[in-house]
C-alpha cells in the first residue's frame, strides 16, 4: 500500500475489510424496490473493488478528496451520521464529522455508488498521468512525491507538484525540497529554478499540518516545526548557485517571504502575493523581517507584512520583490528561454558570483532566521494562534 493510503488509513480509522463487511451485512436495508438481487450484488462486489483500488493509488488525493471517500465510505457502510460532535481543536476529528454529518440522510446505496464513482475517477486520473512521460531530454530524478525534479540544458528544475492542495508544502515537502536543493548545489548544473505545477506557485504552508495535534502535543509539535522551518530557510541562504523563482500563479505566506533569497524572481502577469500572518496569528519568517524593508523599502514592507496586502504582480515589480512581470500567455515560452541563455554561461564564475554577494550577509541571514523561527514557536504555542486555526478549519468546513 502506498505510503499517503496508510497513513489515511491510520488517521481516518477504517474498518479493516472484514469488519467493513460484517457492517455492511447488518445495515444495508433488506428491501430495495428499485433495484434487483443481481444489481446489488454487483454494487456491493464494486464498492469492495474500489476499497482495494484505492489502496493500489500511488498519489496522495488531497485531504478534501480524502474526506469525501471518508465520508461515503461511513455513509454507505453505517448509514447517516450518528456519533457525537468532536471538540473544536480536535481538528481532524471534527472535520471528519463534518464531511460525514454533510452527506445528511444520502442513501447507504447512493453512497456506495459515489464512493465507487470517485474512486475510480482517482485511478482514471492517476492512470493518465503515468502515460505522460518526460521530455527524452530531460531527466527526471526519483526518489520525490511531492515534487518533480529534472535536470535539462544545465538547469535543475525543482517543480512544486500537489496542483490539487494549490501546491500547499506539507512536512514532506519541506524535506523533499531540501533534499532536492542538497543534490541541485552538487551536480553539474549552472542554475537552479522553483516554479508551481498547475495554476498556483503554492498556497503556502498546509495548515493541516497543524490539525490534529492534541493540547500535550502543542510543545513538541511547536519545537519540531521551528527546527523544520530554519533548517528549510537554511538550505535557502546557503544554496551555492543562483537560484530562480518562476512564479506561475498566485504565491502565499512561506513561498512569498522565500523570494528575498532567490537571486532572480520571474512572475507571471496573473501571479499575486500574500503573506497572511497577522491574520492566522503568525509572525514572518524566511528572513523577511530584515530583507523585505531592504527590498521595499519600511514602509511597504510594514504594509505587507503586518497588514496583509495583496500585492499583483506589477506591485512587487513596482516594490522591487520580483525582477519582471511577463503576459501569462508567453511567460513559459520568454523565462524559460532567457534561462536556457543564463545556464549557457560559464558555471563556476556565477556560482562564486554568487557566493561572493551572498557571503556579506550570510552570517546575518542565518541570525535573522534563528530569531524568526523563534519568534514563530512562540505564535504556534499562543492563543491567537490556536483560535486562528480554528476559524480556519471551522470555514473550510463549510465549503
Amino acid at each position: 500500500m502506498a505510503a499517503w493510503a496508510l497513513t489515511f488509513v491510520r488517521r481516518l480509522c477504517w474498518q479493516p475489510l472484514r469488519d467493513v463487511r460484517r457492517v455492511q451485512a447488518v445495515c444495508i436495508p433488506a428491501i430495495h424496490l428499485h433495484m434487483t438481487a443481481a444489481t446489488m450484488q454487483v454494487s456491493q462486489k464494486d464498492f469492495e473493488k474500489a476499497q482495494e483500488q484505492l489502496k493500489l493509488l500511488k498519489k496522495d488525493p488531497g485531504n478534501e478528496t480524502k474526506l469525501k471517500l471518508y465520508a461515503l465510505f461511513k455513509q454507505a457502510t453505517e448509514g447517516p451520521c450518528n456519533s457525537p460532535k468532536p471538540g473544536m481543536l480536535d481538528f481532524v476529528k471534527k472535520a471528519k464529522w463534518d464531511a460525514w454529518n454533510s452527506l445528511g440522510n444520502l442513501s447507504q446505496d447512493d453512497a456506495r455508488q459515489k464512493y465507487t464513482e470517485l474512486v475510480s475517477s482517482l485511478i482514471s486520473v492517476e492512470s493518465a498521468g503515468q502515460h505522460k512521460d518526460a521530455s527524452p531530454e530531460e531527466n527526471r530524478l526519483g526518489g520525490y512525491e511531492t515534487i518533480i525534479v529534472t535536470t535539462k540544458n544545465n538547469i535543475t528544475k525543482i517543480m512544486l507538484n500537489r496542483p490539487d492542495r494549490k501546491n500547499a508544502i506539507n512536512h514532506k515537502m519541506y524535506r523533499e525540497i531540501m533534499k532536492a536543493l542538497e543534490e541541485a548545489g552538487k551536480n553539474d548544473s549552472t542554475i537552479a529554478v522553483i516554479t508551481g505545477n498547475g495554476d498556483y506557485y503554492s498556497s503556502g504552508n498546509d495548515l493541516s499540518n497543524f490539525a490534529g495535534v492534541k493540547p500535550a502535543e502543542m510543545e513538541k509539535m511547536a519545537e519540531d516545526g521551528a527546527v523544520l522551518l530554519k533548517e528549510f530557510v537554511s538550505h535557502f541562504i546557503d544554496f551555492p548557485k543562483p537560484l530562480i523563482a518562476v512564479v506561475n500563479g498566485p504565491a502565499i505566506g512561506i513561498c512569498v517571504t522565500l523570494l528575498g533569497l532567490c537571486d532572480i524572481v520571474y512572475a507571471s502577469d496573473r501571479a499575486t502575493f500574500h503573506c497572511p500572518f497577522s491574520q492566522l496569528g503568525q509572525s514572518p519568517e524566511g528572513c523577511s523581517s530584515y530583507l523585505f524593508p531592504k527590498i521595499m523599502g519600511l514602509a511597504k514592507a510594514n504594509e505587507f507584512l503586518l497588514f496583509n496586502k495583496k500585492l499583483t504582480a506589477a506591485d512587487a515589480c513596482v516594490q522591487g520583490l520580483v525582477t519582471e512581470v511577463f503576459p501569462d500567455r508567453t511567460f513559459q515560452k520568454e523565462v524559460w528561454a532567457r534561462l536556457e541563455a543564463y545556464a549557457s554561461l560559464p558555471k563556476n564564475s556565477l556560482a562564486v558570483s554568487k557566493q561572493l554577494l551572498r557571503s556579506m550577509e550570510k552570517e546575518k541571514l542565518h541570525a535573522v532566521n534563528s530569531k524568526e523561527c523563534k519568534v514563530l514557536k512562540e505564535r504556534w504555542l499562543s492563543d491567537e494562534f490556536v483560535n486562528a486555526m480554528v476559524t480556519f478549519f471551522q470555514k473550510k468546513s463549510k465549503l
